[in-house]
């Protein structure tokens, strides 16, 4: 906490503190904050993994990990990696992992089945859990996921890391097949996701231009992919209690995301 009465506090001790006025009527201090919200440079391609559903998760001993990605800066050549191609089936996915295993430095066969999408700034995508999925390189990724530690690495492209190949062919979905990025849209303001876990909205914002967030019955998360608002800057995310109003505005033309409904 930066600034007045609880100030010092770590998050963690203000939910223990004031989770009910903060957060919502139902919080427990027993309870882990049901959210992460990270920001991901990703310089060189992140490894092919998968998150369990609900169902094998109980019974692999996991957790269930529903996220999305925002993109909020892609190089040349960026791409993301989510289901696998039309037509691919899981004895095809399973044979070339055998293969990929078993050989170094030669022709990835695996990354022929992978569904690869090039990226764009301003691109979006829902991974649920059970979704095949790799960051390549070249993207600066604002990613809001469930608070879950479990992630089963199926393929590492040949670099000599721990997998988790039983547990990945339990949890990967074979019937999602070339997934989508949400529509681009120039839309001031634009629903990107809206599922069991959270909900996220995007507001593009100019510059001068104020926004106002209406109280909530739970806490809300507004985090700046783009610009400056008020004495807010990019990469920030602000934590807004149930119940409360307030209007910031920008000083430039700023990209902002909202997630509510996650309580």
């Amino acid at each position: 906490v930066a600034e007045g009465t609880y100030k010092g506090l770590t998050i963690r001790e203000l939910f223990q503190k004031n989770g009910k006025e903060i957060l919502s009527e139902n919080w427990q201090p027993k309870n882990k904050f049901p959210l992460l919200v990270k920001w991901l440079d990703a310089n060189a391609r992140l490894s092919l993994q998968v998150h369990p559903p609900e169902d094998v998760a109980k019974q692999l001993g996991g957790e269930p990990k529903t996220e999305c990605w925002y993109i909020k800066e892609a190089k040349p050549n960026a791409g993301i990696y989510a289901g696998l191609k039309k037509g691919v089936t899981r004895q095809q996915f399973e044979a070339a992992l055998e293969i990929n295993q078993s050989k170094m430095n030669q022709p990835d066969d695996l990354e022929a089945l992978a569904h690869r999408i090039s990226t764009q700034k301003d691109d979006f995508i829902s991974i649920p859990s059970g979704r095949l999925h790799a960051i390549d390189a070249g993207n600066l990724i604002l990613e809001i996921q469930q608070n879950s530690n479990t992630t089963y690495r199926v393929y590492d492209w040949g670099r000599p890391r721990e997998l988790h190949v039983k547990e990945s062919l339990k949890s990967i979905d074979f019937n999602d097949l070339e997934p989508q990025i949400s529509p681009r849209t120039q839309e001031k303001e634009a629903l990107l996701v809206k599922n069991s876990v959270f909900t996220v909205r995007r507001y593009f914002l100019g510059a001068g231009e104020a926004f106002a967030i209406f109280p909530s019955k739970t806490a809300q998360i507004l985090s700046i992919v783009d610009g400056n608002l008020n004495d807010y800057k990019t990469g920030e995310n602000l934590l807004i209690p149930r119940g409360q109003s307030a209007s910031i505005t920008a000083k430039s033309s700023a990209t902002i995301l909202v997630t509510s409904d996650f309580l």
